[in-house]
């Protein structure tokens, strides 16, 4: 089985729950669920940073990634998360640029809430669709006048590119990507394991 190399950017102050949600479902994937304690997900995940070290996420919660950007292999799927550590990120030229080639090569690159404005500085969204948390849809569209910010939706695909709403959106857009790799059916059976609800709609949750 090819395994598809997942990598989730995380920075100061990163939000929790934008990199772990996804980071819980893509590693709880599988294709046989009858057969879930005996091989791995097929997604390959892994955590990476500016720099090597723990990375201190919201909360005072300490992330100790396996990939510094120097050393990030190309990825298949590219997961960039929000938090307040965005507002400065967006002005990192180095992180920035490696958002831009990462996704220049990856098969899908998503967002997670305010992980769109990285996205968005990186060029990645010009002449898309997108979304970001409630609270930052009017800044996003001062940000980037060239995307087109879509506030209805909590998941929001445009080619291979996703973007979605806040913080918990992110189990969402993550089993959207599982049923777009691995098939519906999949993506159906990882929901539960988690005790998740499965997507069914796609309106945002919360008004606008």
């Amino acid at each position: 089985m090819t395994r598809l190399l997942t990598g989730i950017l995380v920075f100061p102050e990163v939000e929790v729950l934008d990199f772990c949600g996804p980071f819980e479902v893509f590693a709880a994937v599988r294709r046989d669920e009858a057969r879930r304690r005996e091989g791995p997900s097929p997604f390959d995940v892994r955590v990476i940073a500016e720099a090597a070290g723990p990375v201190p996420a919201s909360g005072g919660l300490r992330v100790l990634p396996d990939h510094a950007l120097d050393d990030c292999p190309p990825l298949d799927l590219l997961v960039v998360p929000g938090g307040w550590g965005t507002r400065r990120e967006v002005d990192n030229p180095r992180l920035i640029d490696w958002v831009r080639r990462q996704a220049a090569g990856a098969r899908l690159t998503a967002s997670v809430c305010t992980g769109s404005f990285l996205l968005g500085a990186a060029g990645v969204l010009d002449g898309k669709r997108a979304t970001t948390h409630w609270k930052s849809l009017d800044r996003m569209r001062a940000a980037f006048p060239g995307v087109a910010v879509e506030g209805r939706l909590h998941v929001v695909r445009d080619g291979a590119v996703w973007t979605s709403a806040g913080i918990a959106a992110g189990i969402d857009l993550a089993l959207r990507v599982v049923a777009e790799v691995c098939g519906e059916a999949v993506a159906r059976a990882t929901a539960p394991h988690m005790e998740y609800p499965y997507p069914e709609g796609n309106d945002r949750r919360v008004p606008t």
